[in-house]
């Protein structure tokens, strides 16, 4: 006989217990903003928002299925079994947090701030929880599943690294990182530069339009669902041992971008988690393409 389903409800900390944390009480953090013309009232407001989402979903889940919470701070040592059932209440970043732990799980994404957020990955409100923890569970009974493509970095000693909108590799401290790039096998270009975003469909509103928009690129960026990514790299310097012949393009299904680390040490990590990083040292290789993962969002 097969199990119910397990539902795993990811969240993260609000503001609200970010401040309390911080200062040691409510108390001590109204006085911490008071004093500088803030109010703690709109972070409480929207901390019991976000309690009240949480409670919903909690009490859609039926009463036969499996089901546990993980803090968006935990999801590094959290095991998501196969059949989960995934429910992300929050942000649309949490969404992507989540995507590179994931293994074709389907996932819900449930806003708990409507309005405030941009509501890409999270679309759905917490009260229609239920009808959606049903139409996962039963794909055939009318559940749309949206994929979205995925970027993988896959370095030389087997470390690897996914990420739901770019991945970016450069200096941990952000100083110069030099490295030699290359794309599809064509000559390598040395080059120093303030680092290299790989992005995907899904983060072309993000970090990589910034890229796009400041070079004014003639680039079509890539859909969300589309099997291709777009590059860019950052600020790069010309000098007599570093060119600036190769600093965007965009990746198909089956290229990739290979960078030989030139530097001392240099980080890839994807989606803003810097604490979630591959550790690169000089001579090692990496290279970043489209991954096999996708992140399977219920619509």
């Amino acid at each position: 006989m097969a199990l119910a389903p397990r539902l795993v409800l990811v969240h993260r900390r609000t503001e609200y217990q970010e401040l309390v944390a911080r200062h040691g009480t409510a108390g001590q953090a109204g006085f911490f903003l008071a004093s500088r013309g803030r109010s703690l009232e709109e972070a409480e407001q929207r901390h019991h928002q976000t309690l009240a989402a949480l409670a919903e979903v909690a009490a859609a889940v039926p009463l036969d299925w499996r089901r546990t919470r993980v803090e968006r701070g935990d999801l590094a040592r959290f095991l998501f079994a196969p059949d989960d059932i995934v429910a992300v209440v929050g942000q649309d970043g949490l969404v992507a947090n989540v995507a590179k732990y994931l293994d074709g799980q389907p996932v819900i994404g449930l806003d708990t701030d409507p309005g405030r957020n941009p509501g890409v990955l999270v679309r759905h409100s917490s009260g229609d929880a239920a009808e959606l923890l049903r139409a996962a569970a039963d794909p055939a009974g009318g559940g749309r599943v949206e994929e979205r493509t995925m970027v993988e970095a896959v370095a030389d000693d087997s470390q690897r690294l996914l990420a739901l909108n770019e991945i970016y590799l450069g200096q941990p401290g952000h100083q110069t990182a030099r490295y030699r790039l290359a794309v599809d096998g064509q000559p390598a270009e040395p080059q120093a530069s303030s680092g290299v975003l790989v992005g995907t469909g899904t983060g072309a509103t993000g970090w990589c339009r910034s890229a796009w928009l400041e070079r004014r690129s003639e680039l079509a960026l890539p859909a969300p669902d589309a099997s291709a990514l777009a590059w860019f790299v950052r600020e790069a310097w010309p000098s007599q041992a570093t060119g600036t012949a190769q600093v965007q393009g965009l990746l198909t299904q089956d290229s990739r971008l290979t960078v030989t680390v030139g530097s001392d040490r240099l980080v890839a990590f994807g989606d803003g988690m810097e604490a979630d990083a591959l550790e690169l040292f000089w001579g090692q290789t990496v290279r970043v393409g489209v991954a096999a993962t996708r992140l399977r969002l219920l619509v």
